[in-house]
């Protein structure tokens, strides 16, 4: 599972995909849960021969079931986004199907059920020690600086934006989050910033602005390339330096430490080591600004060994923390205390939104770079399903402000 090589352009490549599994008595078994589980959904099931399941609303439409029903069976938590890929299954209406679908697809199989189903289960294998991190992050952000510029805005960032209600651009609502981040950090004129991830420079061209100094860490070989430019056209190439280095090889000092949707990739057996390294490079009286995706508590602990499309196709070694892991992990491993947090998962489904609407009606440039329609059909379920997971709850994001408890 750890070593499937995704397509990078002119490649096209895609190992076994286009072949289902084959099993009729697991296929019978996932068709007859399939069709217990979305009789009370409001969603509409159409079978080529005309027949519906489902209590009415967003339409899906199994192209092939035989194909479908056999996916399904091998492995729900793959099989089903494998399907879209293939085009088992299709929806116009994709973002509302996986809205109704996103709090199911854990519990596709009744409760009686899943303790038979155990032993076949896949696990998760990534690693995320330096040299496994780096190989996951390749897999993901490496892929093509021209393929991310495509769909985010101008500032290349991809995480969350704070729209605060209102219907802003994306540009402005990500600047809004990233001086959000900033602000709970303390950020100002004079101060010494780290940043762990750098993206692709945005924040670290903020904190510049503001006076401040960075360094700012990452395992991405082509974000750097591309952050260093941004960087110098900005004139900040005195103000801000891009290091090639993971966050455990850090022993400066500073006054402010950021990260944005970083934490997802460290994986919850470095946790410890994370925020160890937060508390560490911490200078007396400084503060730490972070944003994470979380999940509620129980469902990260139920999966948090689970191996799923996400993992196979777009984030290998990825965990997502739940905002009381994160208290515990800061309780147990700082000196440090959350001061301040903004909650804003409704911003991310719209973001995703954006990002989904602006990837498919700019596909022909995606296209040009050597990416086939196999990848589209990948990355158009990967945006839909992740604003599916935020619209209904599945999901959240988070900003954290942190600061020394009282006695240190």
């Amino acid at each position: 599972m750890s070593t499937l090589s995704l397509p990078r352009p002119g490649q096209g490549v895609w190992p076994g995909l286009f072949t289902a599994p084959r099993s009729p008595m697991r296929a019978r078994i996932a068709e007859a849960l399939f069709r217990k589980a979305v009789r009370s959904l409001h969603v509409t099931v159409q079978f080529p021969d005309g027949r519906t399941w489902g209590a009415g609303g967003p339409v899906m439409r199994i192209v092939r079931p035989g194909e479908f029903f056999h996916r399904l069976g091998a492995d729900a938590k793959i099989g089903f986004g494998e399907a879209y890929m293939v085009g088992d299954w299709v929806s116009d209406e994709l973002a509302d199907v996986l809205s109704v679908f996103a709090a199911k697809l854990s519990t596709l199989i009744p409760p009686r059920l899943q303790l038979m189903r155990r032993w076949a289960e896949r696990r998760q294998t990534e690693v995320n020690d330096v040299a496994g991190s780096r190989q996951n992050i390749h897999r993901h952000y490496d892929l093509s600086n021209e393929l991310f510029a495509v769909f985010l805005d101008e500032t290349m960032t991809y995480s969350s934006a704070l729209f605060e209600g209102g219907n802003a651009d994306l540009r402005t609502a990500q600047l809004r989050k990233i001086d959000g981040v900033l602000d709970y950090a303390g950020v100002r004129s004079g101060s010494r910033v780290l940043e762990i991830g750098t993206g692709w420079g945005a924040l670290a061209i903020r904190a510049a602005q503001r006076g401040a100094t960075v360094t700012s860490l990452t395992i991405s070989a082509e974000q750097r390339k591309l952050a260093l430019d941004r960087v110098r056209a900005e004139g900040l190439h005195d103000r801000v330096t891009v290091e090639l280095r993971d966050y455990r090889e850090e022993h400066g000092r500073y006054d402010a430490v950021v990260s944005v949707e970083m934490i997802e990739a460290v994986g919850a057996e470095y946790w410890p080591d994370y925020f160890s390294m937060l508390d560490r490079v911490l200078a007396p009286g400084g503060r730490v600004g972070l944003q994470a995706i979380t999940m509620p508590h129980d469902r990260m602990i139920a999966s948090k060994a689970s191996y799923t499309w996400i993992h196979k196709y777009i984030f290998p070694g990825g965990l997502i923390p739940s905002v009381r892991s994160i208290e515990e992990s800061v309780r147990d491993h700082t000196r440090l205390r959350i001061v301040e947090t903004r909650s804003f998962g409704e911003d991310y489904a719209e973001t995703l939104r954006r990002w989904r609407e602006t990837f498919l009606t700019r596909w022909d440039e995606v296209r040009e770079l050597g990416f086939d329609d196999t990848f589209r059909r990948m990355w158009e379920f990967y945006l839909a399903y992740s604003e599916a997971g935020f619209r209904v709850g599945y999901l959240g994001v988070q900003q954290f402000g942190m600061a020394e408890r009282l006695g240190h």
